[in-house]
């Protein structure tokens, strides 16, 4: 079984490659839109903590008893949280642009949002053009399919809303009592990152492959932030070779 969890702001839309190899892998995947992302309804409050909240009702309520977890950006911040709190439920970790360190820094557009006033102006003046040309200056690869699916997550003012808490609720300084614990997991992981990332260097990727015990990195040359939109053949075929590595079985 393996759990994707999407970035921002995207939804589970950004796993559509991913899925069907895996499935001709063996595997199991399923991929949740997160509250107030794609098809699923905001469940306020939308903050950091409520969202991991939400990645355990959603694995109890299937009955996952363990999982591979496929992060990617905000997914990843997410998700490795839920995973050291929850360490009997992961057999493997796919880290993708994301970082989960005390000592992190927000992006300049992060900043933004974190701060009072200008954060509302930002969110508020968002139209589906604007949207579309933003997505696309990060990646080329991201067509008006892509964008539509990722636009729910502005479809109201309570996922607008929803936005600014999750940004500032993300305190990097959360993770001090997490910190060494994805080591102590002591599963394998593989890191995919894009070599051009703006928003989460390849630095980051280098740090976790520092800290973790069993590391695979892969790094997508002219890939950007969104590498599962630029490069999602070779996305895949990572993934698939490394749960082949590491001698897992699809369930």
């Amino acid at each position: 079984m393996a759990l994707l969890l999407h970035g921002y702001p995207e939804s589970s839309y950004m796993w559509r490659d991913l899925m069907p190899a895996l499935a001709s892998a063996g595997w199991r995947a399923i991929a949740p839109d997160l509250p107030g992302y794609g098809d699923s309804p905001p469940d306020p409050p939308g903050t950091w903590e409520h969202h991991v909240e939400a990645v355990e009702r959603f694995r109890a309520g299937l009955g996952i008893e363990s999982c591979v977890l496929v992060v990617h950006d905000w997914g990843g911040l997410i998700g490795l949280w839920w995973a050291c709190e929850h360490p009997d439920a992961v057999r493997a970790l796919v880290i993708s642009s994301s970082g989960f360190f005390s000592d992190g820094k927000w992006h300049g557009l992060a900043k933004r949002m974190r701060e009072p006033g200008t954060g509302e102006e930002l969110v508020a003046s968002m139209t589906r053009e604007g949207f579309g040309a933003v997505m696309r200056q990060a990646s080329r690869a991201i067509g008006d399919d892509a964008a539509d699916e990722y636009w729910k997550a502005f479809a109201d003012e309570e996922r607008r809303a929803a936005h600014l808490e999750l940004y500032r609720s993300g305190d990097f300084e959360k993770l001090r009592p997490y910190e060494g614990r994805l080591a102590e997991l002591g599963v394998p992981a593989l890191l995919v990152w894009g070599s051009d990332d703006l928003f989460s260097p390849v630095a980051g990727a280098h740090r976790f492959d520092s800290r973790l015990p069993d590391t695979e990195l892969v790094v997508i040359e002219d890939a950007g932030h969104f590498v599962w939109e630029d490069a999602p053949e070779r996305c895949a075929e990572a993934v698939t070779r490394f749960l082949g590595r590491v001698g897992f079985r699809g369930s």
